[in-house]
């Protein structure tokens, strides 16, 4: 079992919130207008109506219209534009 995985663990058996976990990918969504997304690992897909992000087990998709990364820094990064869906693919 890894390191992370044995910290998840711990969190859930005492019930912590999710942003107790050090490197612990976190989405947010405001409204329809924005998404934060913490603790990517790169943009793999970026259009107009489409953006994909890679995280630690999987990637997110963001399907919408007139969407651009807002702000991109290497442990966040912000999404606006019309959010019409929010998509997670876990990794196999």
């Amino acid at each position: 079992m890894g390191r992370r995985d044995w910290a998840d663990r711990i969190a859930c058996a005492a019930d912590l919130q999710e942003e107790a976990i050090p490197g612990q990918t976190v989405v947010e969504l405001f409204g329809d207008q924005r998404v934060l997304i913490e603790h990517h690992q790169g943009v793999t897909e970026y259009g107009k109506d489409r953006i994909g992000v890679r995280v630690r087990y999987g990637s997110i998709c963001v399907c919408g219209q007139a969407l651009e990364l807002a702000r991109m820094r290497t442990d966040q990064l912000v999404i606006t534009g019309r959010i019409d869906s929010v998509v997670l693919s876990r990794r196999r």
